[in-house]
């Protein structure tokens, strides 16, 4: 079996040297942090960065590349858990659980694991080669209930961290579904007037005003842009498609954009000072981290690789550079708080907590409870923008309809006016 020389770090921040035998260098990673070191830096014996395996490589397996829903896996984490604390070995369950699934990528992967297991490999080291399926941090856990002989409990964990992390996410796009429905339904009534109404009345205000009558600023405006929307860059119904493809052409613009770390961080900075929007980033962000941070603490990982772990999955750059600056100061001996302190990125609420926790040595179970703290916050804050929402949108809707009202009988007056 090949070798690889590593570079690490042990859970005091210490740097650590050593020799270990893998198939992969990820593979080899892995056992590294089941030893309790956060690697650095692995490489081949002789040089080389990489070996390949030997067997069972994912290319050639059908659908091992393929994402799989949360709910799936959440489950299936939940059921592995059961048959854990049951006594059933790990290949046992595996099996048993690959033939409740439907047939489809999942029972696949599920299949690949079993056998990748059968291989010589830990579960832990099986699930890494399927990201997609099984991040990062799922991944991690389960390698930390392997070397602390607690799997059925840290499965359990992350069934309940997925399932806390899905109710967050689908809470919030519950409230963005209301607002986009209604914009897009008055978006095509709005298209309807400029492309239906406003040209006929344009015609009769144009023949009413043959003898001089000149027309409103606003009612001038009002035909310009219906006029634009029925033959705007050159051909028919040009400014009407510029407006239903914009949204879309905006979305992809934004997912292009933020491949880009410099514009992800950009974005998210932008979103945490906007009004309302902000406070509930805020909110979102630092309950995400915090209850993802605790819930590998918990689970045994050595806080340094905990804090990389954490700071790849928050989901906004700019608490993945706060993390990655507490991680460079708790290596150099600094405590969490401090450096937490020093990036005025969270309340003094967050920071007090930690540095109760830090003190205590129960820094996961303040974790929890700040995100527990801020998951009610949320609540409370999407609840009440919900009950704000519609009256604002109806204003608004009333407000551009009254407008477009407005302009068309502001002529009747002009021309009426000129007549006397």
């Amino acid at each position: 079996m090949p070798v690889f020389q590593y570079d690490a770090l042990d859970a005091n921040g210490k740097p650590v040297k050593g020799e270990i035998e893998a198939l992969t260098s990820k593979e080899a990673s892995s056992k590294i942090r089941n030893q309790g070191y956060f690697p650095t830096a692995v490489k081949a014996k002789g040089g080389s960065k990489k070996v390949a395996v030997s067997t069972g490589t994912r290319r050639s397996r059908p659908g091992a590349n393929r994402k799989v829903k949360i709910k799936v896996v959440t489950q299936f984490a939940r059921q592995l858990s059961i048959l854990q604390d049951a006594g059933l070995s790990v290949l046992r369950s595996l099996r048993i659980l690959q033939e409740q699934q439907k047939k489809g990528k999942f029972r696949n992967i599920l299949g690949y694991v079993a056998e990748d297991i059968e291989a010589g490999s830990t579960l832990s080291e099986a699930m890494a080669r399927y990201p997609r399926c099984f991040d990062n941090l799922f991944s991690n856990m389960v390698a930390a209930g392997e070397v602390g002989g607690v799997l059925d409990i840290i499965l359990n964990r992350v069934a309940d961290f997925m399932e806390k992390a899905e109710k967050l996410k689908a809470r919030i796009k519950g409230a963005m579904i209301y607002p986009a429905v209604v914009l897009f339904a008055a978006m095509v009534i709005l298209l309807g007037l400029m492309i239906f109404i406003i040209p006929t009345f344009a015609e009769v205000l144009t023949d009413m005003t043959d003898g001089g009558a000149r027309l409103p600023g606003l009612t001038l405006a009002l035909m310009s842009f219906s006029d634009w929307i029925l033959n705007g860059f050159g051909f028919p119904g040009g400014g009407a498609v510029v407006i239903l493809v914009a949204p879309f052409v905006l979305v992809f613009t934004l997912k292009f954009l933020r491949r880009f770390k410099f514009m992800r961080y950009l974005f998210d900075r932008i979103k945490l000072k906007m009004p309302i929007i902000g406070k509930l980033t805020y909110l979102v962000a630092v309950a995400r981290w915090t209850r993802t941070l605790g819930t590998l603490i918990s689970a045994g990982v050595p806080i340094l690789e905990a804090i990389n772990i954490t700071r790849d999955t928050s989901g906004n750059e700019v608490y993945a550079r706060m993390l990655d600056r507490v991680h460079m100061a708790i290596r150099q001996g600094d405590t969490f708080a401090n450096p937490l302190k020093q990036s005025k990125t969270v309340d003094t609420l967050v920071v007090n907590m930690i540095d109760v926790g830090e003190e205590t040595g129960e820094i996961d179970k303040m974790m929890y409870k700040i995100a527990d703290n801020y998951d009610e916050q949320v609540d409370v804050l999407v609840g009440s923008l919900m009950s704000l929402l519609e009256p604002v949108m109806i204003i608004v809707l009333g407000g551009i309809v009254g407008v477009i009202v407005l302009a068309m009988f502001l002529p009747m007056v002009t021309i009426i006016t000129s007549l006397m």
